[in-house]
């Protein structure tokens, strides 16, 4: 597929490695010479130099051959208009990033969506539910929600004293709880690894394990033993993500504490903000910590405009007694070190919502959905059993799926389990699975009629 990125940012040149390696025809347009030289050194893209908003650009680029326009750049404005403009000129799909509040209300959603734009990412918001559900789930370090949430995947790393260091995976002390869970993934620093029976599990191992939410939070209790309620948030930035996150945690019985250093911005927050307390100072002093209050209940969220800041605010109530503590990162080999290294509990990057809206509009007609996971090498997909497929009235077992990729649950109506090896598929199904990186095209062929 031919597919036109409109900036080439660090979300322009994550989405374009990824679909360079899905082996799709990218173009990458952006006013700036340097990112383009940078992208078109390590990729096999065109690019085109110029204003992604101009018509002559816009077809230079190909965009009336295009199956797929993602506008990526830093500015809603430019976004907005170089969709519509491409959608005007014969793309057959656009998406948009747009982090104007306003703009993606659901009424002027409808409005974007008539003009030609298929698809709305708000990155900012996407990573406020992020973290809401990270603070719902003590001890995840990243959680996804598969088929409508009735499914749920879940990394987190082991801890001391957990259970499954006892032995191998088959003598795991409550069977009856890890019956309800399939376990796809171990990381083990750079490693992945995927288990089985016999795996042994170190400290620090990633481990991610799939089923229906209530099931998953059960093996997670029994995993992670030592968890500490969280009953105070304290976010530092009340920017786009932070200001989201307090709205979501309003709504909970959490105490919520919100830190800007803009004096002006700190006022938008309190007249906006209903319950949460709002503080005019700098994450980093750590006399406004003090005066906030940092305990053992105490969550941190650090989502300023610096990756730097936030990582500092972070290590700063850690180390005052916080329970948990997530940075907002954009820099991709930020994410990669703190996670090796264990700096924090958890870093959520502001691109990879982008990417995973937008690579749904890229897939076959029997997958569905794609997520791409942050910690391990690989992603999830949900894949449809039409009533055309050779494996409709097969068992799972005989499926023959591209090796090493693991089908964690079958969803069935409004039922989800996990993936059982005699379970007979049928018409309509719909198949979680997750691929290692390189293995996900591949699936397209297996379940194509």
């Amino acid at each position: 597929m031919r597919i036109v990125i409109i900036g080439a940012g660090v979300a322009g040149q994550r989405l374009a490695a990824k679909l360079c390696e899905e082996r799709h025809d990218v173009v990458v347009v952006d006013h700036r010479a340097r990112p383009l030289e940078e992208i078109a050194s390590e990729l096999d893209v065109q690019t085109v130099l110029g204003n992604g908003i101009s018509p002559q650009i816009l077809e230079e680029a190909g965009v009336a051959k295009a199956g797929l326009v993602a506008t990526v750049t830093n500015r809603d404005e430019v976004n907005i208009l170089a969709a519509v403009f491409a959608h005007a000129a014969g793309a057959r799909y656009t998406a948009a990033r747009v982090s104007n509040d306003e703009l993606t209300a659901k009424r002027h959603v409808d409005d974007l969506s008539a003009l030609g734009i298929d698809l709305i990412v708000n990155e900012h918001d996407e990573c406020a539910r992020a973290v809401l559900s990270v603070l719902n789930l003590r001890g995840a370090k990243e959680i996804v929600r598969m088929a409508g949430g009735r499914i749920q995947a879940v990394g987190t790393d082991v801890p001391p004293g957990s259970p499954l260091l006892a032995g191998p995976l088959k003598d795991f002390p409550h069977p009856d709880i890890l019956s309800n869970v399939r376990l796809i993934a171990v990381m083990r620093k750079e490693r992945l690894l995927m288990p089985h029976g016999d795996t042994t599990f170190e400290v620090k191992d990633t481990i991610y394990s799939v089923g229906r939410p209530a099931d998953v939070r059960a093996f997670l209790n029994v995993v992670r033993p030592y968890q500490i309620a969280v009953h105070k948030v304290v976010i530092a930035g009340g920017g786009g993500v932070g200001w989201r996150l307090a709205r979501h945690l309003e709504r909970t019985d959490k105490q919520v504490v919100v830190i800007e250093e803009n004096n002006e911005r700190a006022h938008e927050c309190s007249a906006s903000l209903k319950k949460s307390m709002v503080v005019s100072g700098n994450a980093l002093d750590r006399s406004v910590l003090d005066e906030i209050g940092i305990t053992d209940d105490t969550a941190i969220v650090a989502s300023t405009g610096k990756d730097e800041n936030n990582i500092i605010a972070c290590l700063l109530a850690q180390r005052l007694g916080a329970a948990f503590g997530v940075a907002l990162i954009s820099k991709p080999e930020y994410v990669s070190i703190i996670n090796e290294a264990g700096l924090l509990d958890r870093a959520v990057s502001p691109y990879l919502a982008t990417m995973n809206a937008i690579l749904r509009f890229v897939r076959g007609t029997s997958i569905r959905a794609i997520t791409l996971l942050q910690n391990v090498p690989g992603e999830l997909l949900e894949v449809d059993v039409s009533g055309g497929s050779k494996w409709v009235g097969k068992a799972l077992k005989d499926v023959r799926l591209p090796r090493r990729a693991v089908v964690a649950a079958i969803v069935r109506g409004e039922a989800a389990r996990i993936g059982i090896g005699d379970t007979a598929l049928q018409k309509g199904d719909r198949l979680i699975v997750f691929a290692p990186l390189g293995v996900a095209s591949k699936l397209e062929s297996v379940f194509r009629r």
